[in-house]
């Protein structure tokens, strides 16, 4: 272990007690979204941070905003630490929101109880305890680490730290990271978004969301030959995006961890009663987007297959909106400056090689690479989603792995920033 990582395993440590709190109190008021009543979450989050000596901007989203992604309301929080004039930016982005507790639960799921684990030792247990309160703690407390080495004259840094504490990664991240770089509050030259602890994700899927409106004209089921029957239709088009995927399993990403596309129907509903034939059916598509994929071209194929399939049905009509589109993130260049730091640091503190890969998830970590800003996904957490019951009951953290993850931001911060 170098000076300066031993150093700052040093302040890590000391600090450890108060992150394991910090990280408990966010835990505890609920982020749920939907329905996407964050601005409470926001503003206990502020306050924990100025408790910290933070100076903590605030600012509120716009009700047309959230009009928008379906939230009541949100409120997007920024920490600036500045090292000096000279150096680059590195911007530390994690979503406070979350999804619902669900069923299932052992304990409250906002209690942030912490269980002694035989083989992992003390875990916290809670709703976005790992996805993404977690880092919250570990990029706020690796940022403490450094003010104090520095303060004390035992580190040298130019540049600066950012804090970026959104609330809407659960619906797009278009008024969290992306607002805050539309609307010029912010251009780091680097960025990290929360991620787990044993790997680092370089790339990612994107996912292109549509919904189908299946339109055909009602009439009495005695007399069904009068009307269009837009079920029948609506089957006929699900069926030929279900035969789809037989191709899209013979399309292989070359990214470790991703696999291929896929596509699924999530959502239906049409009908007026049992005794009328159905006038309109609607159904969502969820179609997840490899990195070597281009997101236009993936559409533009769907809907070219639902014109076909419903061209088959005389008298419908069907209209195609799109609901989302969040693009993969793929690495750009300067970006292996962060994998590398975090790899080498992480073995260090964690004790285990850290790899590289991707993941078949979309995140908030595209909007920064679609801003040209070089970005990877580190923090808190075991190996998989599925080791942390993200977004599943019980979902918990090995508190060991949020110190060894604090403590290789840290690193990663100070090599990035030495003077």
């Amino acid at each position: 272990m170098t000076p300066v990582q031993t150093a700052i395993l040093r302040e890590v440590e000391a600090g450890f007690a108060a992150s394991v709190a910090f990280l408990a109190e966010l835990v505890k008021v609920p982020s749920d979204n939907p329905p996407g009543d964050c601005a409470p979450h926001g503003q206990r989050a502020a306050e924990l941070l100025k408790q910290l000596g933070h100076a903590v901007e605030v600012h509120p989203v716009g009700t047309d905003d959230l009009a928008a992604v379906g939230m009541i309301s949100a409120t997007n929080l920024i920490v600036r630490q500045s090292f000096g004039s000279a150096g680059p930016c590195i911007a530390l982005n994690a979503h406070g929101d979350v999804v619902a507790p669900g069923a299932g639960w052992s304990v409250d799921p906002y209690g942030a109880v912490i269980r002694d684990d035989p083989e992992h030792g003390p875990v916290m247990i809670g709703r976005g305890v790992a996805v993404s309160k977690s880092d919250f703690a570990t990029y706020s407390f690796a940022l403490q680490a450094l003010q104090r080495l520095v303060a004390r004259g035992e580190l040298r840094l130019r540049g600066s730290v950012e804090l970026h504490f959104t609330y809407d990664e659960e619906v797009g991240g278009e008024i969290g990271p992306a607002w805050l770089l539309r609307k010029g509050l912010t251009r780091p030259d680097f960025a990290l978004s929360a991620g787990f602890a044993y790997a680092v994700t370089t790339a990612h899927n994107g996912c292109l969301h549509l919904e189908v409106n299946v339109h055909g004209l009602q009439g009495h089921a005695a007399m069904p030959k009068a009307a269009v029957d837009a079920l029948e239709a609506a089957t006929g088009i699900l069926a030929a995006l279900y035969d789809s995927r037989a191709a899209l399993a013979h399309v292989h990403s070359a990214t470790a961890g991703i696999d291929t596309p896929t596509l699924n129907i999530g959502l239906i509903k049409g009908g007026i009663n049992t005794n009328v034939v159905p006038d309109r059916v609607s159904f969502r598509i969820d179609r997840r987007i490899i990195p070597e994929e281009s997101a236009a071209a993936a559409e533009a194929t769907l809907r070219a297959l639902i014109a076909e399939a419903a061209a088959r049905y005389p008298g419908i009509q069907v209209e195609v909106r799109q609901l989302m589109l969040a693009q993969p993130l793929v690495k750009l260049p300067g970006a292996d400056q962060l994998t590398d730091a975090l790899q080498r640091h992480g073995e260090v503190f964690l004790g285990t090689a850290i790899a590289e890969h991707g993941v078949p998830l979309y995140t908030d970590a595209r909007h920064y690479a679609a801003a040209g800003i070089p970005t990877v996904l580190y923090g808190a957490g075991p190996r998989t989603l599925a080791e942390a019951n993200g977004h599943g009951a019980d979902e918990c953290l090995r508190l060991r792995d949020l110190k060894g993850a604090t403590a290789t931001v840290a690193a990663m911060l100070a090599e990035l920033l030495a003077d």
